[in-house]
């Protein structure tokens, strides 16, 4: 059985800096991209970026680029989203998901997630 379990959420103040994690059981973590994503209250879930299965190269929408930073640690089945200068409009519940063997941002084409993580980034 897939496990992501995404873990470091809380409540910052603007300019701040929070590094979440995501731990994966259960499948083979090297075979999958994992993508970070969010959700605000009432709007559509949205990629942050994600690191490539394929040597880990990484992606980000524009909206992020420059402050949220993905790494992977596949000897621990690990991967951290490291977000800094943060700002209001990034409060959201964060979700880590993994696809097998693509590179995508698209949320429909991740096979597995997280429960989420709330970040609430005051002003």
């Amino acid at each position: 059985q897939v496990q992501l379990v995404e873990s470091g959420g809380g409540l910052v103040q603007a300019g701040g800096s929070l590094r979440l994690s995501c731990a994966a059981s259960g499948l083979t973590f090297s075979r999958y991209t994992m993508g970070w994503f969010r959700q605000a209250p009432g709007k559509e879930r949205e990629s942050v970026g994600y690191i490539s299965w394929t040597g880990g190269s990484t992606w980000y929408p524009d909206y992020v680029k420059g402050r949220l930073t993905i790494s992977r640690d596949n000897a621990k089945n690990a991967v951290v989203l490291q977000m800094n200068s943060l700002k209001p409009e990034d409060t959201a519940v964060y979700y880590c998901a993994a696809v097998l063997r693509r590179d995508t941002a698209t949320p429909a084409e991740y096979a597995y997630w997280g429960q989420g993580t709330l970040v609430t980034v005051s002003s």
